[in-house]
């Protein structure tokens, strides 16, 4: 009897990038040289929202330097374990604005789907940190909570996917949801949420380019970018990419303590964002989510900040400095 074997399944190079990420505090530490004191915080931290980057946005970190603006945003600390009045495990009211398993909607004409809880980064300060994406998900099939809220509301016009991170879901996955969405006649625009391109931008391979050059709807694609040292020529290389197969490329940053709350630093993130084919388009206070509240900036600051940019930069280069209150129809302009 002759036996076949099963034809072996190409993992892509970003997939085994991702599964590589460093998640122990301890080894992030040794691979930058920094100071094992660090540790014991850094471990009870990790306890409360896990640690997770990839080797290549740890290779752009100076070693060394426990102040890095790209660490910062990653190294669990301490602080984090503080309970800060005001500070919350739902900062934006998304749990109130569930339509659907892992269906969102706070805003006229736009639908947003949590497509997974997965990032390939645990950004610190994030505001989903808390998010109950696993009981979501045992609701019921996401893709069909959203077709079924879509085909009930023909007054959305525009599908965000969110998350976590959409792009760590595969490209067969990622390309069957886009030609659905395609064929519901009063969708317009598909905007995907991702930090990928950025701390892995070897996740921008010809799999992604097809099904986004193909896609029926207008895509947009909105990348978190903080500091311009994320921005390298390999992180280039991936936003041009994307610009050339036709997708709209934004940015959104959010102004953190110790990581971009200097008026250099802004400036040179919105020139290093458009020489990358970006525009900047928000500049987000900090969501109050509990476990953040080390990254504040105070208002006043963030405004002469954000006149110091006007002062600097052509308006084009300028994003909107805002806030994100739970219940209103929009965000809130400072300025």
């Amino acid at each position: 009897m002759i036996t076949r074997s099963r034809p072996q399944r190409h993992t892509p190079p970003w997939r085994q990038e991702l599964t590589q990420a460093i998640s122990d505090p301890a080894e992030l530490l040794a691979a930058l040289g920094l100071d094992q004191g660090l540790l014991a915080g850094a471990q009870r931290a990790s306890r409360l929202f896990h640690l997770r980057v990839p080797h290549s946005y740890v290779r752009r970190m100076s070693q060394g330097d426990v102040h890095d603006p790209l660490l910062r945003q990653v190294l669990p600390l301490d602080s984090e374990c503080i309970e800060a009045a005001d500070y919350t495990h739902d900062p934006v009211g998304d749990l109130d604005a569930r339509v659907a398993p892992a269906v969102l909607q706070k805003y006229a004409g736009r639908a947003l789907l949590t497509a997974t809880g997965a990032c390939a980064v645990h950004c610190r300060y994030c505001f989903r940190r808390h998010y109950p994406y696993a009981e979501a998900s045992q609701r019921g099939d996401r893709w069909q909570a959203l077709t079924e809220h879509l085909m009930r509301h023909q007054d959305i016009y525009e599908v965000i996917l969110s998350g976590g991170d959409p792009l760590t879901l595969s490209d067969e996955r990622l390309g069957s949801l886009a030609r659905d969405l395609g064929d519901i006649h009063h969708l317009r625009r598909l905007r995907i949420h991702t930090r990928l391109p950025v701390v892995l931008p070897s996740r921008v391979d010809e799999a992604l380019l097809s099904w986004l050059r193909g896609c029926a709807l207008k895509t947009v694609l909105v990348v978190h970018v903080n500091h311009a040292r994320e921005i390298d020529a390999a992180v280039r290389g991936a936003l041009c990419r994307l610009g050339e197969a036709g997708v709209v490329l934004l940015n959104q940053s959010v102004l953190l303590r110790g990581v971009n709350d200097e008026l250099s630093r802004l400036i040179e993130l919105s020139e290093a964002l458009f020489e990358a084919g970006v525009m900047p388009y928000y500049l987000h206070m900090l969501d109050k989510v509990q476990g953040a509240a080390h990254y504040a900036v105070e208002e006043e600051r963030a405004l002469a900040l954000f006149r110091g940019l006007r002062r600097a930069l052509p308006g084009y280069l300028v994003p909107r400095l805002a806030r994100e209150r739970a219940g209103e129809p929009y965000k809130l302009l400072l300025c």
